[in-house]
C-alpha cells in the first residue's frame, strides 16, 4: 500500500496548453492527481518556473531545422502533454511501495525532462531520478528557480567546455536563466569570467561576479580584441565564425543553444561543442548545496502565481526576461 499523508485530494489545478500558439490559450484546469507507481514519489509542488523551453514548445518554436522532429517528439497538432513545466520545488505527500529512502513531509526539488508536468499542484518524480532535498535555507522559490539555467550551465561549463580554474570564460547572454548561473558558476570553479549583456543588466551581472562586462549595444561581440579559452553562447545569437575568432590556443565553443545546421557543424569542427544537457540528481544536489552555502544566487525577474502564468510565458517571449520567472503554486 502506498504510504501518504492523510486527506489527500483526487484532483488537482494545472495550467494545460491543449494546442500550439500563443500564451493567450494556456487554461486553468481541474484534473485528477497524477498516478502513483510503486517507485514514484508525489511532490505537493510550491514552485515551479516558466522556461525559455516551456516557451518554445508552447509555441511549436523550434529551433531551426528542429520543426518536424520538435513535434514528432512533444505532439503533431497540440502538446502531447498540455501541462508543461520541467523544474519543481515542494514537499513530499505520497511515495511508492517501492521507495524506502525519501520521507513523506520532506522538502524535495527536482526535474521531469521529457516528461514535463511541473505546471501543477502535484508533481510525480521517478525514484533516483534528477531530484533532490532542499534545506531549510532555501525557498522553494530559490531552488525551482535555478534548475533549469543551473544544470544547463553546469554540464556546458563542467563536462562539455571541460573549463579549468584561471581559465578565461566568455558567457554571451550573461542575464538570461543560463547565463546568470554560468557567471556565477564559473567563479566558483576558478575561471576568469566576462559576462556579455545589455546595458540595463551590466551592474547585474557585474554584482553576480563577472571580472568583466560587456554592453553588447556598445561593442560588437564578435570583435572583441581579447581572446577566452571557453566561450559559452546561452541565446543563440553568436555564429560559430565569430565564436572561433573569439578563441585563444586551445580553447573551445560550447553552444547551449543551436539550431540543427550548427549541431551538425560543431560535429565537423574541433573545439566546438552542443550537446543535450543531462539531467542528474548529483547536479541537482550541487546547485542546491551552492544555494545553501551563499556561493550561488537564483535570480528572479517576478514571481507570479498559477492564475497568472500566461502573463510569464508573455515575459519569455518578449526576449527581455532577466534571470527566472518563477510560478508559486503555494
Amino acid at each position: 500500500m502506498n504510504a501518504s499523508i492523510p486527506d489527500l485530494p483526487s484532483t488537482m489545478q494545472a495550467a494545460a496548453c491543449n494546442a500550439y500558439g500563443s500564451p493567450a490559450l494556456i487554461n486553468l484546469v481541474q484534473t485528477p492527481l497524477p498516478a502513483l507507481p510503486a517507485d514514484g514519489i508525489l511532490v505537493r509542488n510550491h514552485a515551479t518556473c516558466v522556461s525559455s523551453a516551456d516557451a518554445r514548445i508552447r509555441a511549436a518554436r523550434f529551433p531551426r531545422g528542429f520543426g518536424i522532429p520538435g513535434r514528432l517528439a512533444f505532439g503533431l497538432r497540440a502538446p502531447r502533454q498540455p501541462i508543461l513545466g520541467s523544474c519543481f520545488s515542494g514537499m513530499v505527500h505520497a511515495i511508492g511501495n517501492s521507495v524506502h529512502d525519501v520521507a513523506i513531509g520532506s522538502r524535495l526539488c527536482g526535474m521531469t525532462g521529457l516528461s514535463l508536468g511541473c505546471h501543477a499542484e502535484y508533481v510525480v518524480v521517478r525514484h533516483g531520478k534528477a531530484y533532490a532535498h532542499v534545506p531549510d535555507v532555501v525557498t522553494h522559490h530559490q531552488a525551482a528557480g535555478i534548475l533549469f539555467g543551473g544544470t544547463t550551465a553546469l554540464v556546458f561549463l563542467r563536462d562539455v567546455a571541460k573549463l579549468a580554474r584561471g581559465e578565461r570564460l566568455l558567457v554571451i547572454g550573461a542575464s538570461g536563466a543560463i547565463g546568470t548561473a554560468a557567471v556565477q558558476l564559473g567563479r566558483i570553479m576558478g575561471a576568469n569570467v566576462t559576462g556579455v549583456t545589455s546595458t540595463l543588466n551590466v551592474n547585474l551581472v557585474r554584482k553576480l561576479g563577472a571580472h568583466h562586462v560587456v554592453d553588447y549595444t556598445a561593442q560588437d561581440v564578435g570583435s572583441l580584441p581579447e581572446r577566452y579559452d571557453v566561450v559559452l553562447d546561452t541565446v543563440g545569437n553568436l555564429s560559430i565564425a565569430d565564436g572561433r575568432r573569439l578563441l585563444a590556443p586551445g580553447g573551445r565553443l560550447a553552444l547551449a543553444v543551436a539550431d540543427l545546421a550548427q549541431m551538425l557543424t560543431a560535429t565537423l569542427l574541433p573545439k566546438v561543442y552542443s550537446a543535450s544537457a543531462a539531467e542528474r540528481a548529483s547536479d541537482v544536489a550541487e546547485l542546491v548545496k551552492h544555494l545553501a552555502e551563499g556561493r550561488l544566487r537564483t535570480v528572479i525577474d517576478a514571481i507570479v502565481p498559477l492564475s497568472s502564468i500566461a502573463s510569464a510565458h508573455q515575459r519569455v517571449d518578449s526576449g527581455r526576461k532577466v534571470g527566472n520567472l518563477v510560478v508559486d503554486m503555494a
